[in-house]
């Protein structure tokens, strides 16, 4: 794969994890230039029925000191197509665990259309914010 001018990815990024840095990590490896989108609270309780634990103002912060990144923004609507026009981006990166559903598999037409890789990374196993929250919550109500 060609090494992309400029990246793009996005995440709510709720209880940062190291499958976020991988992400991140990859991502920024392939690209000259990365700009990630950081889901806002209230887009994310459109998209997820919740609110992320950790406020979009801190989630964004500890994603722009990620030496990884050089850009971030926030994402006020998850649509990647929307995303492009106005961004320009040349990739877009997101976990393999997206492949092949039929969301992403418009994306991949849409977006071979406008020039733009669509690329995959390994989902890192065992760690994830919806585990963590899981375990908060059990915590919190004693189970621990």
């Amino acid at each position: 794969m060609k090494k992309c001018k400029v990246g793009y990815t996005t995440g709510v990024f709720d209880l940062f994890h190291i499958g976020h840095l991988n992400l991140l990590k990859r991502a920024k490896s392939q690209s000259d230039y990365l700009i990630v989108a950081v889901t806002t609270d209230e887009e994310t309780f459109r998209i997820k029925n919740r609110k992320p634990i950790i406020p979009f103002e801190e989630r964004i912060e500890i994603v722009r000191a990620i030496k990884y990144v050089d850009s971030a923004i926030p994402e006020f609507d998850t649509d990647k197509l929307t995303a492009w026009d106005k961004i320009k981006f040349d990739c877009i990166f997101k976990g393999d665990d997206w492949k092949g559903t039929a969301k992403w598999n418009n994306y991949e037409i849409e977006f071979k259309k406008r020039n733009v890789d669509v690329v995959y990374f390994d989902y890192t196993v065992g760690t994830s914010s919806t585990e963590l929250r899981e375990v908060i919550y059990k915590y919190l109500d004693g189970e621990f």
